[in-house]
Formats: C-alpha cells, structure tokens, sequence
C-alpha cells in the first residue's frame, strides 16, 4: 500500500450488501422466463446496460421489464428491481472515514436512479448525505454514461482527478471489473463473497 495513494470503491457488495438472487426471485414470481439469465452478476440483457448508462427513462425501463412479465404494475417491477439491496454496514462506514485520513477515496458504480433512490431510502437521507461526502468524488454509472470495464469510466476518474494510474487501488467483486481495471495499469482487489472488505485493511480497523 506504500505507493497507493488513492483508492476506487465498487457500491454493491463491496460496501452495501446485495443479493442479486432477490432480484431474480421477483423476477421469477412476475412470470419473467429463464429470470437467472435474464439478469445476474455476469451477464444480463442489454435493458439493464441502458439503464445503468442513463439512455433510458425509469419509465421506459418499466415498460421493457413488463413486456416479459406475466403481468406486473409499475410498483411491483421497482419492488422486484430493489430486492436485491440490502443494508450498509456500520463497520465499512467507519472503515472510510479511517481510510479518508490517508487517501483519496472515489466511488466508482454501475447503477441507477431506481436503485440509488432505494438506497437512500434505505439508510436515510441524513447518513446517506453523510455516506457521499465520505468520497472526493462520486461516479455513479448512469450520471457518466459509462459503465465497468469499459475503459472510459476508469479513465474519467483518472483525467477528472489528476491521478496516476498505478497509484490507485480499485477493489470490486467483478472478475470483468477488475480486468478492465488491470488494462489500465491500475492496481486492483477482487474481493470474494465470504470477504469482507474491512480485511484488507486491519490496521485502519479498530
């Protein structure tokens, strides 16, 4: 970590838990079919890549999801959509305030409206306002317009910041994230289902 200066967050899974089984069980209980493929952690249809790139409307995602539904209202799609967050861990709050003390810390995720709107729903504007400012800077995947592992969310981050890429650390749960990451010399952590990722960092952790 001696020539790390800065470090690039993932949301989901890295700092907010997530089950994207949930999602796909609501799926399956609104008729979609083969609901596991239709959207999951490696793959999904490109409905979920326009969204998470702002090129289309939370409207217009609804009407997509519903045509390969059974039958489901606009509520039910946002409820089966949410599902899959769950809770942020105080102890991985407390870790970036550590960390803040020693480097630049940025948030790099691929997500959407519908699912930053539940996050802060979830944890209350209050912390989530708390929550942002942890960071230099945020790059949520639909506001840039570009998502992981494409090179140019990497290189906005790196452009916007000044920042050298192989002074960076860049920890995800995405095997394709990280390699996306490596093309550009950036240093990176996959981080496991059964990781936590406070263990990365036991001398911040109290």
């Amino acid at each position: 970590m001696k020539k790390i200066k800065s470090i690039i967050f993932d949301l989901g899974a890295v700092l907010l838990n997530i089950s994207y089984q949930k999602t796909i069980e609501e799926f399956d209980k609104l008729g979609i079919k083969n609901s596991s493929t239709f959207y999951s952690k490696k793959s999904q249809t490109n409905i979920f890549n326009l969204l998470e790139t702002g090129k289309i409307t939370k409207s217009d995602f609804i009407k997509e999801i519903q045509k390969h539904c059974t039958t489901a209202t606009d509520s039910q799609i946002i409820y089966a959509w949410n599902a899959m967050l769950l809770d942020l861990p105080l102890h991985r709050v407390e870790l970036l305030k550590q960390l803040k003390k020693d480097f630049n810390l940025y948030l790099l995720s691929n997500t959407n409206s519908i699912h930053i709107t539940e996050f802060e729903n979830k944890i209350g504007s209050k912390q989530y306002k708390e929550f942002y400012q942890l960071f230099d800077k945020v790059y949520y995947s639909h506001k840039i317009g570009h998502r992981k592992p494409n090179a140019e969310a990497f290189q906005l981050i790196i452009e916007e910041n000044n920042l050298i890429a192989e002074e960076i650390l860049f920890i995800d749960d995405s095997p394709q994230h990280i390699e996306g990451a490596k093309k550009l010399g950036i240093k990176t952590y996959h981080l496991l289902d059964d990781e936590d990722v406070i263990t990365l960092f036991p001398d911040k952790v109290r």
